[in-house]
């Protein structure tokens, strides 16, 4: 009988030992195919834990209790919200008592159970952690206020509604908010100046704010007050503080619990940072104005393991993440009322200048030679002496195709600027056009022949040119059929035979891993919005991080409420940051002497000034083009084929050549003809 037990069992036994088999082999595949993650069926001192992550809600504490249970255990990476950890062990004979008496097992932690499945790896990369620098004017400065401070501001707020109007409390979506000083309105996103609640801030504050004034972390005493109260697995939607509302330094204070709130670039990067109890939050300039703030509504938070002395804002260290429950969290933040429009050097996220400029990308050809006339005609006019003054060093692709012409041959630039490229090459006949006068006289001055036309009409025989070049010149044009005319009219004036060379401005700043000069330049420093040199073909300014290639909402056609299609919007660009849609007002500060700069036939007085420069502001259009997009246009224009496309330094280029004539306009050219000066 006894015998008959044992035999059962040990059925039994092999049953489970073959079900948790299986489960191993499922995790093993999901880890390679969603994650990468390669596992071995050899013993080495590495594992992957599956179900033992951040992810899943298991905090570092409770998995290395379990871990120590197959050995000394050497390192525990834990990479925030994902549901697996890396164990490496003291020995390959540690790793395997593990793997041998801990597959299977069931933790509970939290709210739940998890059951840990181990899987053997050659080896862990200690290289999954990023550095990450805080947004540039973010300061965290821990234990600001000590316990005694803090139950003295928590008792200050007082949560009982009153009639009266000391204070406006409400109660929102996901959290409890009280206001003092002035009250903020959620359904404008601003204040009402001329209503000041009476009263101001409470008494209590003021040893507090006194202390930021002193340590030069604020020039003036705050008069706006808010207070949100955050249960746990409450949070707030990111965004920016109102411009036009509050002056630049934003002070928080975290009372009651730690949380952590996430900052967001426009150009996609992210940084999270840990905000301990009794920390106060300074932001000031780029975080302030141009990174979003938010927190996730959650009930748990990936923080650092604290240790004696350690700093609690975030790090990305894999060996040094856990779980932190969230409890309830009071946040009194401070804001100075603006009395004066805002002038930061953040154009795009700034109410205050956002331009009276049309709202939409035009349809109707009246619209699109308007928007023309008003950002780039008229702007190129006003800017021609600083633009030529940061034009002079023709990109190496564009200079051998102007070497590789044959002697003699006939070359138009279309879209000439200040001639730059009209003399690389001696041996061709070389003549520039451009739609501002301004330049083209700058280019008759540097002793190049050149005359003022619009690219879309050139004043030239059909037939009459060996190549043409467009650099920086079809992204103008405000719609595609304008955009493709203009390549028609290159393609117009080439002989057969002939070839032409088209740059525009690329929505895809960083390219096969590599940053444009545009994005890289940024790093140093380099930026237009405070004035100086550009050094990209088009912009000659400059840009960071992958674009995560996510389509702005509004670069998409779509409908009102009535059905209705509507146009995607054109939005000011904040400069050296990635594109966030194709349609856009890039700015341009002026430098040097503005009546120098000047047209004769142009007026500035309408331009807006930056404050902190004292420069006029001018605002261009641009269509930047996705990959592909420059192709496919060319491929719509009869007689034409292209012989390749590249990208080079932020610019899609592409090179063509005219296979045939098309048109009896076109059939006058197919005899000799000589270039008229």
């Amino acid at each position: 009988m006894e015998s008959s037990m044992d035999s059962l069992k040990s059925v039994r036994r092999s049953k489970e030992e073959k079900k948790l088999l299986r489960r191993q082999i499922k995790t093993s595949h999901t880890l390679l195919k969603h994650e990468g993650i390669n596992t071995v069926s050899h013993p080495t001192k590495h594992l992957v834990v599956s179900n033992g992550g951040l992810g899943n809600g298991v905090s570092r504490e409770s998995l290395l209790e379990v871990l120590k249970e197959g050995g000394t255990v050497e390192s525990l990476l834990t990479p925030p919200a994902k549901p697996y950890a890396f164990v490496t062990y003291s020995s390959t004979e540690a790793s395997q008592h593990a793997y041998t008496h801990l597959n299977g097992r069931a933790l509970q932690c939290q709210e739940q159970s998890v059951t840990l499945y181990f899987s053997y790896v050659e080896k862990v990369d200690g290289d999954r952690s990023v550095s990450r620098a805080l947004p540039p004017g973010l300061l965290v400065l821990e234990d600001f206020v000590s316990p005694e401070e803090e139950l003295q501001l928590l008792h200050a707020v007082d949560w009982t509604p009153h009639t009266d109007d000391v204070t406006v409390e409400k109660a929102l979506k996901h959290r409890r908010v009280k206001h003092y000083g002035y009250e903020f309105r959620y359904d404008n996103n601003n204040v009402d100046k001329d209503k000041p609640l009476p009263g101001g801030l409470p008494a209590e504050c003021d040893a507090l704010l006194q202390r930021c004034l002193a340590d030069g972390h604020i020039s003036v005493l705050p008069d706006q007050l808010t207070v949100n109260q955050y249960q746990s697995g409450q949070g707030i939607p990111p965004h920016v503080d109102t411009h036009s509302a509050f002056e630049d330094t934003i002070l928080s204070l975290s009372l009651g619990a730690k949380t952590v709130m996430d900052f967001k670039h426009p150009d996609g990067r992210s940084v999270a940072v840990v905000l301990p109890e009794r920390s106060l939050l300074v932001m000031k300039g780029e975080s302030r104005y141009l990174w979003t703030h938010g927190i996730t509504p959650r009930k748990f938070d990936v923080v650092p393991v604290l240790e004696a002395g350690g700093s609690g804002v975030m790090t990305s260290d894999l060996s040094n993440l856990t779980l932190s429950r969230r409890g309830t969290r009071i946040s009194m933040t401070f804001r100075k009322i603006r009395h004066t429009p805002c002038n930061c050097a953040y154009p795009s996220a700034c109410d205050s200048q956002r331009l009276p400029s049309p709202h939409t990308v035009p349809v109707a050809e009246g619209d699109a030679c308007r928007l023309e006339s008003q950002y780039v005609h008229r702007v190129y006019e006003e800017i021609s002496s600083h633009f030529s003054s940061t034009r002079h060093s023709p990109w190496p692709q564009v200079r051998d195709f102007l070497l590789s012409l044959p002697p003699g041959s006939v070359l138009a630039d279309i879209g000439c600027g200040n001639g730059k490229y009209l003399g690389i090459n001696p041996e061709v006949m070389s003549v520039g056009c451009d739609r501002s006068a301004n330049l083209v006289q700058i280019c008759i001055k540097r002793g190049h022949e050149g005359f003022v036309s619009d690219a879309l009409s050139v004043p030239l025989r059909s037939g009459s040119c060996d190549a043409c070049i467009s650099i920086a010149v079809i992204h103008h044009f405000s719609t595609q059929e304008r955009r493709q005319a203009a390549v028609r009219e290159l393609i117009r004036l080439l002989k057969v035979g002939g070839r032409a060379l088209i740059y525009v401005w690329a929505m895809e700043q960083e390219y096969n891993n590599q940053k444009s000069k545009y994005l890289k330049e940024r790093t140093t420093g380099t930026s237009m919005e405070n004035g100086k040199e550009l050094k990209t073909e088009e912009n000659k300014s400059n840009q960071p991080e992958e674009h995560d290639r996510k389509m702005s909402s509004d670069m998409k056609r779509t409908e009102d409420g009535f059905g209705n299609v509507t146009q995607p919007r054109i939005h000011v660009h904040t400069n050296r940051t990635a594109f966030l849609s194709q349609d856009l007002l890039v700015p341009w500060h002026l430098k040097g002497n503005a009546d120098k700069n000047k047209g004769a036939t142009s007026s500035s007085t309408d331009v807006p000034v930056d404050n902190t420069s004292q420069r006029p502001v001018f605002h261009r259009y641009y269509h930047v083009f996705q990959q592909g997009e420059l192709e496919e246009m060319c491929f719509g224009v009869a007689g034409v084929k292209v012989l390749r496309s590249y990208h080079d330094q932020g610019n899609w280029c592409v090179e063509l050549e005219k296979t045939h004539y098309t048109s009896s306009k076109d059939d006058i050219a197919q005899e000799k003809i000589e270039f008229i000066e």
